[in-house]
């Protein structure tokens, strides 16, 4: 990564050697960006253009991180310069390459071109250009200048590519990161043998070094030094664990500080550096000239772990992973500042982590605070140990903190070390999910979501859809964990008087490879999430400070209107998980539950009113009539036996169909009547539930089922897929259940939501609905023999792809959730599910 400029005058080879060096499309020229702006490589005229279209190649390469080769003459330091600020605004380091040919070489070659028809004097003005520009390309920012003297040393040279100081993914870990030291040598033992760390001391007793027996690898956020008891001994610890190899070391501020103290003698011995001056005056000059070193060859930053994990003093915002430039440096050691201070004298900083929405994740230290705590996927691990607070260290990729407490306040801190109250977290704070997280500021971009099983994308029209729905009609965010997905209908039935039936699902799932899926009775409900807080504390640390839990329907929306309700609901709910005693056995103070609360009509009221009574009624006020007009025809001798058969078959058919509704709507008031039916545990503090089987599920459900008080249990039976006697006793189970008015039952894999077969993540469900509710869906006349054979026609394709795309997303919305991850990062699976729910698929299945 970065910027190359080939600096010759013309003739001097320029374009031969890039084109043997390196690839074409790495390689941008100036005769090349003449001609696309004029047509004609040679028009001189065309110049100024030329270089503008150049410039702005140049900087989208180097902002997307590649590798660029100007070939230009560059020997007027103009040129130069334009070329070097691109590549520092995009923090990348310029390297020049100088072709020196005889100046009668360049002469003959140009010669021998007919396009080039300039005369000598060109040749020499360049040259005397070049000779000038040598003196100083170093001054200009340009890191590295090879000179190449005559066509011998050009045609012998070789490149070789370096990567970026700051690689090294190939280090994966494990690490342990530890914060802000400053010379508590005492305390970083402590915490080197609390991590599991031998340490080893040469004759004298002091520790040179420390390793892990199982082979972990420590890695020190810097300022090392300063203000504490003894920096020498910290310094004389992690050099000597950098250099055995079981320790890496970014610099700190202070670090910055010694070596320019080291090199010239001469610095404000303010912070803490006057305190590590008279300690190292005490060391031998062969030691002092080992620490200048050390610190001297530190690294702004480094990119561990294939590039996910990124260790820098200060933090570091994504664009500046990787790359090198001054002001990343003053980045990576300072911070960013607003240029104000606060009532302590100390300059207040901007908040770069609060809007952080890198893909790695970030470690640093630098700003003392009372605990690490995590923002978006960053962590502060400088928790003041000099000023008598604690040492920090991640375990990384455990995401587990340790740390040890001061021995003493070894150095009086400016702001005092106090646990600050939390922030309210607002919409655009950084931990909701902001208009870009989701590509909805662009009506033109679409949404696509990473997960643990590929890439999930939603439309460009979904995406503005769920916008507003997100917006304007959702629960508080902060409570939107997880959204259930759509469920796919069991392939249709053979059963020539069937839409469904549970041994085509069976087939389904075995034709999959899943041996054994779990049957769970269907509950005529409306879907419901409920997010449950053990007390205020836990609702105020993780969700909504003054509330304890909410329930949400699969749109994300709140389940009932009135507050009063809501809260007296979300009250009863908390009870019976208590009563469960699962919070204990848990170890948890929250809990969110998939399920289904019951009747129906608690949210469908207003459509069983004006969609299904209107058509009963209706029916009820017609058929009877248009029976009694038939009855009079046939007296009269008009034969009308035909549609008289039809119109009593449909007045049982209507009468079939206002029973099916009828059967799960039931009065409530408050929450009083209202029965909720949960059927998964779908996350806990720290962890997620995909990988536990249906049966723990089910076990979890009936615990907190308890003695019959708002919490219903759910029936089921596990069924052998490839056992017949098993499946048919399945199939009975259903029709018992739908013959007595029930809707139906889900198959599912009994192994659970992350279950896999022969072609990956499996459905996580197949619906088998009963003939009789069946009749609320594609109308009471469905089963006549026409209709339903028409209906037997139904594509389920979309539908199936639909489920498995939200069941992806809702995966990955739970695994982000148990990691621990910022907020806006779960809520992006579940806004993708959201924008899934408005594409057009057939409601009916």
């Amino acid at each position: 990564m970065g910027l190359v400029l080939l600096v010759g005058v013309s003739g001097s080879g320029k374009s031969t050697f890039a084109a043997r060096h390196f690839e074409p499309t790495q390689v941008i020229g100036s005769d090349f960006c003449r001609g696309v702006v004029s047509d004609d490589e040679n028009d001189q005229s065309a110049t100024a253009d030329a270089f503008a279209l150049l410039g702005t190649i140049v900087g989208i390469r180097l902002r997307r991180g590649l590798l660029t080769v100007v070939d230009a003459t560059n020997v007027q330091r103009r040129a130069r310069d334009q070329l070097v600020r691109i590549a520092k605004d995009n923090d990348v380091l310029t390297t020049a390459i100088v072709l020196d040919v005889p100046e009668s070489v360049a002469r003959e070659r140009n010669r021998a071109r007919p396009d080039r028809d300039f005369g000598d004097h060109v040749i020499r003005r360049q040259r005397r250009d070049l000779r000038e520009g040598l003196k100083r390309m170093s001054r200009e920012g340009i890191r590295r200048t090879y000179v190449l003297k005559g066509q011998e040393e050009i045609d012998a040279v070789r490149i070789e590519l370096e990567r970026p100081w700051p690689e090294r993914t190939e280090l994966t870990g494990p690490f342990d990161i530890v914060g802000d030291v400053h010379g508590c040598r005492a305390e970083l033992e402590s915490l080197l043998a609390e991590l599991g760390y031998t340490l080893r001391r040469d004759d004298r007793g002091r520790p040179v070094g420390a390793r892990h027996p199982d082979g972990r690898t420590a890695v020190f956020v810097g300022d090392l030094v300063d203000r504490g008891p003894d920096s020498p001994g910290v310094l004389r610890l992690v050099m000597g664990m950098v250099a055995d190899g079981d320790a890496l070391c970014v610099p700190g501020n202070h670090e910055n500080k010694l070596v320019r103290y080291l090199r010239t003698g001469k610095g404000r011995l303010t912070h803490g550096l006057a305190e590590t001056v008279e300690q190292l005056g005490r060391e031998s000059e062969e030691f002092r000239k080992e620490v200048l070193e050390f610190c001297d060859g530190l690294v702004s930053h480094l990119v561990l772990d294939g590039g996910d994990l990124v260790v820098a003093h200060a933090g570091l915002k994504e664009e500046y992973h990787n790359r090198a430039s001054g002001r990343l440096r003053s980045f990576a050691l300072y911070g960013e500042t607003t240029g104000e201070t606060d009532e302590f004298g100390l300059p207040i900083r901007l908040p770069w982590a609060r809007d952080y929405r890198g893909r790695a994740t970030v470690v640093y230290g630098h700003v003392p605070t009372h605990r690490a705590e995590w923002v978006n996927r960053t962590l502060c691990l400088d928790t003041g140990c000099v000023f008598g607070g604690r040492l920090t260290a991640l375990r990384y990729p455990e995401r587990e903190i340790v740390d040890v407490d001061a021995e003493r306040t070894w150095y009086a801190p400016v702001r005092p070390l106090v646990e600050s109250p939390p922030e309210p977290v607002e919409r655009g704070s950084g931990q909701v999910i902001d208009i870009g997280d989701v590509g909805a500021s662009d009506s033109h971009a679409g949404l696509s979501v990473e997960t643990g099983f590929g890439t999930v994308r939603a439309s460009p029209e979904s995406t503005m859809a769920a916008l507003e729905v997100m917006s304007r009609f959702s629960v508080d965010p902060r409570w939107l964990v997880y959204l259930p997905p759509t469920m796919a209908p069991a392939p249709t039935a053979a059963d020539p008087e069937l839409l469904e039936h549970p041994d085509e699902a069976f087939t389904a799932y075995l034709g999959s490879g899943i041996g054994e899926v779990v049957c769970q009775e269907k509950h005529m409900g409306s879907r419901a999430v409920a997010v449950l807080c053990r007390d205020q504390a836990a609702a105020a640390r993780r969700f909504v400070p003054g509330e304890l839990g909410t329930v949400y329907t699969r749109t994300g929306r709140p389940f009932f209107r009135d507050p009063e309700v809501q809260g007296e609901v979300v009250d009863r709910l908390r009870r019976a998980v208590t009563e469960a005693g699962l919070w204990d056995r848990l170890g948890t103070d929250w809990l969110a539950l998939d399920g289904e609360m019951l009747p129906w009509s608690a949210k469908a009221h207003t459509l069983i009113r004006e969609q299904y009574a209107s058509v009963g009624a209706a029916a009820r006020a017609s058929l009877p009539a248009a029976s009694a007009a038939l009855t009079a025809a046939t007296a009269q001798g008009v034969d009308v036996a035909g549609l008289a058969a039809t119109i009593d078959r449909r007045t049982e058919q209507t009468e079939a169909f206002s029973e099916v509704y009828r059967r799960h709507t039931w009065d409530t008031e408050g929450a009083d009547g209202l029965r909720y039916a949960p059927f998964a545990l779908l996350a806990t503090e720290g962890k997620e539930y995909g990988d536990a089987d249906h049966l723990w599920h089910m076990g979890v459900a009936e615990q907190i089922a308890g003695d019959g008080g708002m919490v219903r249990a759910t029936r089921y039976r596990v069924v052998d897929t490839t056992d017949p006697a098993s499946r048919a006793a399945a199939a009975a189970w259903w029709r018992e259940m739908v013959d007595h008015g029930g809707e139906g039952m889900v198959v599912k894999p009994l192994l659970g939501p992350r279950a896999k077969g022969r072609k990956g993540l499996a459905q996580p469900g197949l619906k088998v609905r009963g003939p009789e509710y069946l009749r609320i869906v594609y109308g009471a006349d469905y089963t006549d023999p026409g209709r339903i054979a028409v209906l037997k026609d139904r594509g389920l394709g979309r539908k199936n792809g639909l489920a498995m795309r939200e069941h992806k997303l809702g995966l990955e919305a739970l695994t982000r959730l148990a990691a621990g991850e910022p907020l806006w990062r779960v809520h992006q699976p579940v806004f993708a599910v959201l924008a899934l729910e408005t594409e057009p698929v057939d409601p009916r299945l």
